[in-house]
């Protein structure tokens, strides 16, 4: 018997928290696709990567998870602090609080397919606030 999805899904969480990129292909397929463009697991971990190098204190909390056999949802809470531009955002180290709304689906226990949505419009109130 396989372990549910959601305990698949937070390992897959554990390995981004603990920057084990070594291990990502124990839960991405090599041909996944995100947004819907195939981006292919070694552009998936570079982004990943990328995202961690500008964003140190980069942590992953899922909140809201809701799985079926090959699907998962799952809502995000982000509280960090980008260098730089965060999303075209002159962010430049102020912490930011927001929520990613991510959908996955899965095939022979690997994500193949990742749709994602950021709060842009979160980060833009706490960044431009009068």
């Amino acid at each position: 018997m396989t372990a549910p999805l959601s305990e698949s899904y937070q390992e897959y969480i554990d390995c981004l928290n603990n920057r084990d990129w070594g291990s990502l292909a124990n839960y991405v397929d090599t041909d996944v696709a995100y947004n819907g463009e195939i981006v292919g697991l070694d552009a998936y971990r570079r982004a990943r990567e990328k995202e961690a190098h500008e964003i140190p204190d980069l942590y992953y909390k899922a909140d809201i998870l809701v799985s079926d056999d090959n699907t998962l949802a799952s809502r995000l809470e982000f509280d960090i602090s980008p260098t730089g531009e965060f999303l075209g955002l002159p962010v430049n180290g102020q912490r930011v609080s927001f929520c990613e709304n991510v959908f996955y689906e899965y095939k022979s226990g690997k994500i193949v397919r990742v749709w994602s949505v950021l709060d842009k419009a979160a980060i833009e109130v706490q960044l431009f606030k009068s």
